[in-house]
């Protein structure tokens, strides 16, 4: 075996950047390793985040990967438009990637695939194979039989256009498009006066993504708006987990004792999808700790992810309604209902934050989908977590 790491962190995304980053600036003693497939670490991506996402502390230390970063957002439906006064920012791959690549520099290790992770050895394409006191995984999603999902597609497309856009503040759900596929809506982010990220966006049953109907989709959307594109300057595509409902004990007992982060760890919003403000916390906590064995940070990594998972079956239960209570067509009356609620309430939800009269002031006025159709959706799930 090569290597005899302290942590050996497989995969290059977001989650284990950021562990690398924070043990890098904490534990600087640690012999630490990131292990990345593709030939850069950070992929192709945008990862967004609401101010009231992450603490005082938590912003702090993030500031470096910070791209963007605007004062409010809005959000539009056919029957309400929304100013929400809450600060939103964004982390471009590029930013991410430059900044954890002068800090890290050789501990980042790229073309690298793994094959095989154990809690102790990573197993590469080329056969070799690494020891580590501990590895973490964190190559992204990967399908469970216990965790059912449903899916956030999308295909962005970052466009210089030829005159200023005027699009003031980031655009976080446009849904006076047509509806198809699920409820869809279309992202904006202003990042220069000329410069727009344009994400054509579906809450789909199904993971397939078809880029050409989507890049037809914002077509028609830059010519209804006037826009005249000058030049593609990027794209990117995603296909997000939206939680519905699952056993993450027995997600995390098919793991064998591997510690994992990211999505690999079911760490994201259940009903947003947003992923950062989870690896920032995670990130954290493994920063503080005194133990970094394999069973020490797999226990952590399994604890956080578990109680995680639990505190928020109230958003799984708002998803099953979303996907399973109303016509596809119609999905978006659910979130045009919620957006009826006061900045401040709208902000806990992003954060997963949510107090006990949140949730009662969520499922008052009248009901957006047929009552009838929602009490039999319920009905057929439990709110434990476990699979119906």
């Amino acid at each position: 075996m090569a290597d005899d790491l302290d942590i050996a962190l497989v995969g290059g995304g977001l989650a284990n950047g950021l562990i690398a980053w924070r043990l890098a600036e904490r534990r600087p003693d640690l012999k630490i390793a990131v292990f990345e497939a593709g030939d850069a670490v950070g992929g192709n991506h945008t990862w967004s985040f609401h101010e009231g996402d992450l603490t005082a502390d938590e912003h702090r230390w993030m500031a470096p990967f910070v791209t963007y970063a605007w004062p409010d957002n809005e959000v539009r439906f056919p029957n309400r438009r929304k100013r929400l006064g809450t600060g939103y920012r964004s982390v471009s791959s590029e930013r991410f990637r430059e900044r954890l690549t002068a800090r890290l520099g050789g501990q980042i290790r790229c073309r690298r695939p793994a094959v095989a992770v154990s809690p102790t050895s990573v197993v590469l394409a080329d056969g070799s194979e690494i020891a580590a006191r501990a590895v973490v995984d964190g190559r992204g999603h990967a399908a469970s039989r216990h965790i059912r999902l449903g899916f956030q597609k999308f295909l962005g497309q970052e466009i210089e256009m030829a005159a200023p856009h005027g699009v003031a503040r980031p655009v976080i759900m446009d849904a006076t498009v047509p509806q198809s596929d699920g409820y869809r809506f279309v992202y904006l982010l202003p990042l220069t006066e000329t410069r727009l990220l344009v994400e054509d966006t579906y809450y789909a049953d199904g993971a397939e993504l078809d880029r050409d109907r989507l890049a037809a989709s914002i077509g028609d959307y830059l010519g209804i708006r006037g826009w005249q594109p000058r030049a593609i300057v990027r794209e990117e595509e995603g296909i997000l987990p939206i939680a519905i409902d699952g056993d993450i004990e027995a997600f995390w007992a098919e793991k064998a004792g591997v510690a994992a982060s990211g999505l690999a760890a079911a760490l994201f919003h259940p009903t947003t999808g947003y992923s950062l403000p989870d690896a920032v916390k995670l990130a954290d906590r493994l920063a503080l700790m005194s133990d970094h064995s394999a069973a020490a940070i797999h226990a952590e990594t399994r604890r956080h992810s578990v109680e995680t998972w639990k505190a928020r079956g109230f958003f799984r239960m708002l998803n099953r309604l979303l996907y399973f209570a109303g016509d596809a067509s119609e999905r978006y009356r659910i979130l045009e209902h919620f957006y009826r609620l006061d900045a401040p309430l709208v902000a806990r939800f992003y954060a997963a934050r949510l107090k006990t009269r949140d949730k009662l002031r969520i499922l008052t006025g009248k009901p957006p989908v047929p009552f009838g159709n929602a009490i039999r959706v319920l009905a057929r799930h439990r709110l434990t977590g476990e699979l119906a």
